[in-house]
């Protein structure tokens, strides 16, 4: 596909309510010349972790992400609170990651947000505490462009016992970032959350329109059929993460059939970002990066052909 400038793009808006991308920004489609492009791409800020961790090659600097995602080529990344964990009410740090954005043409979507406690913890009090610890999150993606955090639906107790309590702390938490225009997402993270059938159910006891998820085509257990699992996640999603591991000759992902995968998503609706999260270890994080980008640009112009 050929390269063009993002500013390039006509970019039709549809779907939303309130100001809120209801779909996680999936009611949009990308024109290329007279054919809309099925999704688009963005990068995961995890696939570079190990760089920016510093446990391999030079370490990359979190101010330095988003010329490194232009670099690559990509429009669009999604955020890791781990990276600047204590930036979040920094607001001449938000402000620099903000401006190497802009000066690199990158747009922010989301910030995937670990280590604030867990949202349906038994103990009120403690629950309580990471729902207000999320709330400095949603000012950091506001301020910064994004359309939603990602969080964790962590719990114990019995499956209905973690339902009703992981539901609780999304609905506090979703009706705060409510105020801020943005969404609050689940992604099958472990736990009951790699539970399908859990999962959905939570965010149908939630009920609000800024709650959804955020379907990752790995993190899912061996009796888990990972295509179905993902095919019920999807009529709630607001992002979509590509996770991939290894690349055969044909550069097709070996664990996971992205054009099965791609079908159940774009099948459901889907039209928006689909984000870059290589794990693999045999290639370098930026070779893994560039491999998944090269297959989803496969199927996407397998899309533009058909």
């Amino acid at each position: 596909m050929e390269n063009m400038n993002r500013r390039e793009f006509l970019i039709l808006g549809a779907g939303t309510a309130g100001g809120l991308c209801l779909a996680g920004c999936a009611s949009l489609d990308t024109v290329l010349g007279s054919k809309k492009m099925p999704f688009k791409i963005s990068l995961a800020q995890w696939s570079l972790h190990r760089r920016l961790f510093g446990r391999a090659g030079p370490k990359l600097d979190n101010l330095d992400f988003a010329k490194e995602a232009r670099n690559l080529d990509f429009e669009a990344v999604e955020y890791v609170n781990q990276f600047f964990m204590d930036k979040a009410k920094d607001t001449e740090y938000l402000s620099q990651m903000k401006k190497r954005a802009a000066d690199n043409d990158v747009k922010s979507l989301l910030i995937m947000c670990d280590g604030e406690g867990n949202l349906g913890d038994p103990d009120t009090k403690r629950r309580t505490q990471a729902v207000e610890n999320h709330y400095k999150w949603v000012e950091a993606a506001k301020y910064l462009g994004c359309h939603s955090i990602r969080v964790n639906a962590a719990s114990a107790g019995t499956y209905e016992q973690q339902k009703k309590l992981a539901a609780d702390g999304l609905r506090r938490l979703c009706e705060f970032a409510a105020g801020h225009k943005l969404n609050v997402i689940v992604e099958n993270h472990g736990g009951l959350s790699s539970n399908p059938q859990w999962l959905t159910a939570v965010i149908e006891e939630v009920n609000m329109p800024n709650c959804g998820t955020l379907p990752d085509f790995g993190n899912f257990p061996p009796e888990i059929d990972r295509y179905q699992a993902v095919e019920m996640l999807m009529p709630y999603a607001k992002s979509v993460s590509a996770k991939s591991y290894e690349f055969d000759e044909n550069g097709d992902e070996t664990r996971i059939d992205y054009y099965r995968m791609m079908k159940i998503v774009l099948d459901a609706g889907y039209h928006g970002y689909v984000n870059v999260e290589y794990e693999g270890g045999k290639l370098s994080e930026n070779n893994g990066i560039i491999a998944t980008k090269k297959l989803l640009e496969k199927i996407q112009e397998q899309h533009l052909k058909a």
